[in-house]
């Protein structure tokens, strides 16, 4: 039936009704007659539950070799469904292929004392400020061509963003993930950490607006708003560390960027003087209109004490 498979995916993907793995290959073992087999089970649910990725970035035969040759040289090995990985379920291998990497480096510590987990507050796991302040800061965001979405990088004031796709699939899709990162102790928190960065970028429907005006945000829903209130719902009461996040650093960065007067000055100088070409006019008529009116005033101050013989 015609909208039944959307339906079957989401609910194959619920943490509450995952099937060990190891069951469903031996079932499928048996069937084909090989009851050795493994790993054609995990290859079949990233097939299954493709339509649900959050990215569909087209990627150019040059933007792929430049991705697989950034993975061989920055991690160990990639992920690859077919090898014996000791996957627990069906959603902990898709949440290994939307991760795709190797070891990570362990991130730098914000607090110096010991910090311990506690339930998401937003004043406790406030990792970067929003889009709107970000933006009165002079920081810019354009979009980053790759296919992972959560690798997200900052350099000279500009924040890279990959490109995330929202459809009505999306929260039921997040939320597992981290109802999963929240139960598996050996699970590391990198899909929170994601949600919870971008629920700081995210606090209102314009935040929303700029992203999708950059590329960074596509979504199928009825409005920005609906996108917005999305991401500030997801990790309602979740545990939390922001010491534990592998976007720390960049974080850090950012507010380190931020914090910068200079910066705000310069981004507030653009914003009033420099956004179109008639405020750059009235400027720079501003600007000579002093500058005749000192030089007037030094020859008028200068005749005066030493006037001409």
């Amino acid at each position: 039936m015609r909208g039944s498979m959307h339906s079957i995916q989401r609910d194959m993907i619920m943490l509450e009704n995952q099937l060990p793995l190891f069951v469903l290959d031996g079932l499928l073992g048996i069937q084909l007659g090989n009851p050795e087999l493994k790993g054609l089970v995990a290859n079949l649910a990233l097939r299954f539950f493709d339509p649900l990725m959050p990215t569909d970035e087209p990627l150019t035969k040059s933007d792929r070799n430049k991705l697989a040759s950034s993975l061989r040289s920055t991690h160990s090995h990639t992920f690859d469904p077919l090898s014996d990985q000791g996957g627990l379920h069906c959603l902990d291998v898709f949440r290994r292929s939307l991760l795709r990497t190797g070891p990570q480096p362990a991130p730098r510590i914000w607090i110096k004392r010991r910090s311990n987990n506690r339930v998401a507050d937003k004043r406790r796991q406030q990792l970067i400020h929003c889009v709107t302040e970000l933006k009165e800061a002079g920081i810019k965001f354009k979009k980053r061509k790759t296919d992972r979405f959560w690798d997200i990088k900052f350099k000279d004031g500009i924040l890279r963003m990959p490109r995330l796709l929202i459809h009505d699939g999306t929260k039921s899709l997040f939320l597992n993930l981290i109802a999963f990162e929240q139960c598996h102790l050996d699970c590391s928190n990198d899909i929170t950490s994601y949600v919870i960065f971008m629920d700081n970028l995210i606090n209102s429907q314009a935040d929303v607006g700029y992203l999708h005006y950059c590329g960074i945000i596509e979504h199928w829903l009825g409005s920005d708003a609906e996108v917005a209130d999305l991401f500030n719902r997801l990790c309602q009461e979740v545990v939390f560390d922001i010491n534990n996040s592998y976007l720390s650093p960049l974080s850090e960065d950012v507010n380190r960027y931020y914090n910068h007067r200079w910066n705000t000055w310069c981004a507030s100088l653009r914003h009033n003087y420099f956004s179109n070409p008639w405020a750059i006019i009235s400027f720079v008529a501003a600007v000579v209109l002093l500058l005749l009116t000192f030089a007037q005033t030094y020859y008028s101050i200068y005749g005066y004490y030493r006037p001409a013989q």
